[in-house]
């Protein structure tokens, strides 16, 4: 079978190589799955830059998200069938034709969702619902709160748009240049900003570098800086966080950590609001190109492309 593999850290379009390895049988309480769709998301890179090392053990497989099919069970396997499309999370490895995972770290995926519907519907809603908790769990239900959004006109910036206005929030749209400023009014009829807006209750940021620390320093007293993701390959200056921590209460949100400690019906009932929410059309991403594994040279060049329009997904 084909599978992407990382042998050292550096820049993804030149340490990801493609190699062939055997399939593994799947052991007692394991599946084997074939997998149909695996996106490229930013939480998929990252870690090949090194970013994680302390953390990250080499070589692995990329790959956080997507949809398979199950080819056959371990034994002492029980409400998964072969056949069945699941959502196998937990931990990386998505990127290969192959995957064995233990069944329970696979969900079910509802038959009337696509595979590129399904391969798109963990990381990003997952990650949207569990900030605006803390950003309800930070302000309570009291008075209208603006919330600034960073690279709002991503995927999970969308969402997370939408999501707050329905929780009742004033979502601030912030975004990195007037161009993108106006793609983004034509789906979004909200307040939109180029970097900063005055009077911010609080930022969910996936960027960080100077970019947040800009945005840091204007938070109102009393507000919250959530960040879940650096973009901008930098964390923010530690000296700024500290400065303000009377004022703003910082903290990191990553999605991991909730998954390995959150009981097995709280992420089923999470999946359960993920799938209504893409049937509804509130949660689905659009799809820029579907390449297989044996362009992955090509889907890394499109992932990086400014002009890229979606989410880019690989077939293995």
């Amino acid at each position: 079978m084909l599978r992407a593999v990382v042998k050292a850290f550096g820049d993804p379009r030149q340490v990801i190589d493609l190699e062939e390895a055997d399939p593994v049988a799947p052991g007692p309480g394991d599946v084997e799955i074939r997998i149909h769709r695996a996106a490229i998301n930013p939480s998929d890179l990252i870690p090949v830059t090194g970013a994680y090392r302390s953390r990250t053990v080499l070589p692995f497989v990329p790959g956080f998200e997507g949809v398979g099919e199950i080819m056959s069970l371990g034994t002492d396997v029980t409400g998964l069938s072969i056949g069945q499309r699941v959502l196998p999370i937990g931990a990386s490895g998505l990127w290969q034709q192959r995957l064995v995972r233990p069944a329970n770290w696979c969900f079910a995926v509802p038959d009337d969702l696509s595979d590129d519907q399904a391969a798109m519907a963990y990381v990003n809603p997952l990650t949207a619902f569990r900030l605006i908790d803390a950003v309800q769990a930070h302000f309570g239900k009291a008075g209208v709160r603006r919330i600034g959004v960073t690279a709002a006109a991503s995927a999970i910036g969308r969402m997370l748009l939408v999501l707050l206005a329905e929780a009742g929030f004033h979502p601030v749209a912030l975004v990195r240049s007037a161009a993108t400023a106006e793609r983004l009014a034509e789906t979004f009829a909200g307040e939109i900003a180029v970097r900063v807006a005055p009077d911010l209750d609080a930022v969910l940021d996936a960027v960080g570098g100077e970019a947040g620390n800009e945005l840091f320093r204007q938070v109102r007293a009393g507000g919250a800086f959530i960040q879940y993701g650096a973009l901008s390959g930098a964390q923010l200056d530690p000296a700024l966080v500290t400065e303000r921590r009377e004022a703003v209460a910082f903290s990191f949100l990553w999605l991991r950590n909730w998954v390995h400690a959150a009981p097995r019906a709280d992420i089923e009932a999470a999946f359960a609001r993920s799938f209504a929410g893409i049937r509804a059309g509130v949660l689905g991403s659009s799809v820029d190109g579907v390449y297989a594994l044996s362009e992955l040279a090509a889907a890394l060049a499109r992932q990086d492309d400014p002009a890229r329009t979606g989410k880019v997904l690989l077939a293995p």
